[in-house]
């Protein structure tokens, strides 16, 4: 009795040892906020915006550390944040601070997901501005008060505005979404956003230190390099050093298996396999590549769509394509031949589906 409590107890220490090296290897890229970050090609990341700007040729930076390290120093600039939940606001910068100073001397701040109230506005609504259609999605809207400016917004209230601080300006919005991958396909975002960040004709900067992103200096002084660098700063170190001692011991002690030996189980049989298996049998007999195609092709279109950031609502051929190209940096064709096929009604032979299936294994290896 007295062995088999000791085993149990064993397997329980190395169990507990294994999920905390576990958590802590995962810990710092968990902590990291990609929603809104430029380096994401997710639907709520700013990528394709960020490539959108280069495009145009406007000169765009991504800074990467406190935005009062040496930011307030320079001259007027434009500064963009995008928080999903910011908490930033005028009230959190206070009167006489240096960065009410470097406001109040003409840089102007840009925070997008500033808090606004929810009202019975649609969730979906396409607003008008100078540069077309805006696509917003969400009831939020800011009542104004004195010194503010409505830049966006219907009857309910304001969706984008701006408070003017002396030389200066800051520019709020009750979305974090305004311009994010998901809105590729509403050209009037992208422009509108790109018309607020370069009003002024500043160096315009992208916060990027708010989603995790550090230069190697500012990473270095902060402690956060690696996780090796995050544990050696930390208590748990000396304490897991002594746990994998102990293990050794234990396992180095009882040289055997943990516990009784378990009788084997004949496996159980998967129906969703052999229901698929079946359907598969009944299509190749009575020739219907067609429905394969369909089927397949549509969960592929799916796939890549999501790789490329696109979401799950099936778009055009046209605009997956123009994603893949840039992204990528592939032909079309390639890409074409795949999606194409799907909308074919005739039946192909066995040799020409198997050649289909080849290049979709091909555009997987390549997608992002």
């Amino acid at each position: 009795m007295m062995k088999r409590i000791n085993r149990k107890g064993l397997f329980g220490l190395i169990v507990i040892g294994a999920i905390v090296l576990l958590t802590i290897v995962a810990a710092p890229s968990s902590n990291r906020q990609v929603s809104g970050s430029t380096f994401s090609r997710a639907p709520d990341g700013y990528g394709a915006w960020y490539a959108y700007m280069e495009r145009q040729g406007i000169s765009i930076q991504r800074w990467q550390k406190p935005w009062t390290d040496g930011l307030t120093r320079q001259s007027p600039v434009t500064f963009l944040q995008i928080d999903p939940e910011s908490q930033n606001g005028i009230g959190s910068i206070a009167p006489g601070s240096e960065q009410e100073r470097w406001i109040r001397s003409g840089s102007t701040l840009i925070i997008l997901g500033a808090p606004a109230p929810a009202t019975d506005r649609p969730f979906t609504t396409m607003q008008t501005s100078d540069r077309g259609l805006v696509k917003i999605e969400t009831t939020r809207r800011r009542q104004l008060g004195k010194n503010q400016d409505q830049l966006l917004g219907d009857q309910a209230g304001a969706i984008v505005w701006q408070s003017k601080v002396g030389k200066g300006r800051i520019v709020f919005a009750s979305t974090p979404y305004l311009a994010a991958n998901a809105y590729q396909n509403e050209p009037g975002n992208f422009a509108f956003l790109a018309q607020l960040v370069k009003q002024n004709g500043h160096a315009i900067w992208v916060d990027e230190y708010t989603h995790g992103y550090k230069e190697a200096a500012i990473a270095a002084r902060e402690g956060k390099g690696s996780w090796i660098a995050y544990m050696s700063q930390t208590p748990l170190l000396p304490i897991l050093v002594q746990l994998g001692g102990v293990l050794l011991v234990l396992v180095w002690a009882a040289n055997r298996r943990f516990g009784q030996p378990m009788p084997l189980t004949n496996p159980k049989p998967d129906n969703s396999e052999a229901y698929i298996q079946a359907l598969a049998g009944v299509l190749h007999k009575a020739g219907r590549s067609e429905f394969v195609l369909d089927g397949v092709g549509k969960h592929e279109q799916l796939q890549i769509q999501k790789a490329l950031g696109l979401g799950s609502t099936m778009l055009e051929l046209d605009a997956i394509v123009e994603a893949w190209t840039q992204q990528t940096g592939r032909p079309a064709a390639e890409l074409e031949q795949v999606l194409k096929a799907r909308s074919s009604t005739q039946r192909i032979s066995e040799s020409d589906l198997l050649s289909w299936i080849k290049n979709i294994q091909l555009v997987r290896r390549r997608l992002p």
